[in-house]
Formats: C-alpha cells, sequence, structure tokens
C-alpha cells in the first residue's frame, strides 16, 4: 500500500456537509460525483496530499444508507491507494483477509476500488484504490 488515499465519511445531507466542511478546511470541493453502481453521490476536498470523500446515499437500500441507520453520520471508510490492485487483493486474500467483492468496481474519482470486511479489519471498513489509466 501506498499511502492513506482518502477518508470517507457517511452524510445525511451532502450539500449541507458541503457548506459545513467548505467553512471547515477554507476551501470548496474539488469534485461532485455519483456512483450510481454504489448508491451514492460523492464530494471530495483536497487535504494536502491526502483527500476526505463525502458519502450521501442516494438510494434507501445503499450500503451508506444503511450505514447512517445503524451508526448514524461520521467516518465510513480508509481508503490506500495501491499500485496494482489485482495482485494487492490476490495477496490480501492470501493472507486471510475477506474481500467484499471478487473484482474491483469503478468507483468515484477515476479509481478501481475494493472493500475489505471490516470484522477482518478491527471493525474498520478498508478500501483498496487505484487510479484508472
Amino acid at each position: 500500500m501506498l499511502k492513506i488515499e482518502h477518508l470517507g465519511i457517511a452524510v445525511k445531507d451532502l450539500s449541507k456537509s458541503n457548506a459545513l466542511f467548505e467553512k471547515l478546511f477554507g476551501a470548496a470541493p474539488y469534485k461532485l460525483e455519483k456512483v450510481e453502481s454504489e448508491g451514492v453521490s460523492t464530494s471530495f476536498f483536497m487535504m494536502g496530499e491526502s483527500k476526505i470523500e463525502l458519502l450521501e446515499a442516494t438510494n434507501p437500500d445503499s450500503p451508506i444508507a444503511k450505514f447512517i441507520e445503524k451508526k448514524g453520520e461520521g467516518i465510513h471508510h480508509i481508503a490506500f491507494e495501491v499500485k496494482d490492485i489485482y495482485i494487492e487483493m490476490k495477496r490480501l486474500q492470501n493472507e486471510g483477509f475477506t474481500l467484499l467483492s471478487e473484482h474491483p468496481k469503478k468507483g468515484a474519482d477515476n479509481k478501481l476500488i475494493c472493500f475489505l470486511h471490516p470484522k477482518g479489519t478491527n471493525g474498520v471498513l478498508i478500501e483498496l484504490c487505484q487510479e484508472i489509466g
């Protein structure tokens, strides 16, 4: 793993949260994006070399909606940048980690992504991400 790529924060209202984080960081998000396959709208803020991703559910069955229903708003995941997501997924499977998908998916911010099950990572949802292209 190369670095922490971003922290994902689940929010109920992306518009209100963007306004809050703009005040906090003194800067607007650099990107707004919907990821239909995951049922989320996202925004990204740059913080030095790392990013903060805000995630709002776009439907009641999305993972973010279920997370907020169960735990409320807050940190949802930590994403780590990897050089080759396929190699890293295989390595982590061989180390005994459980992947939440067999193959990487297209995620927000031009990334291929895969999540590790939090039961095997001390309750923390871990995302692997690799820049596409």
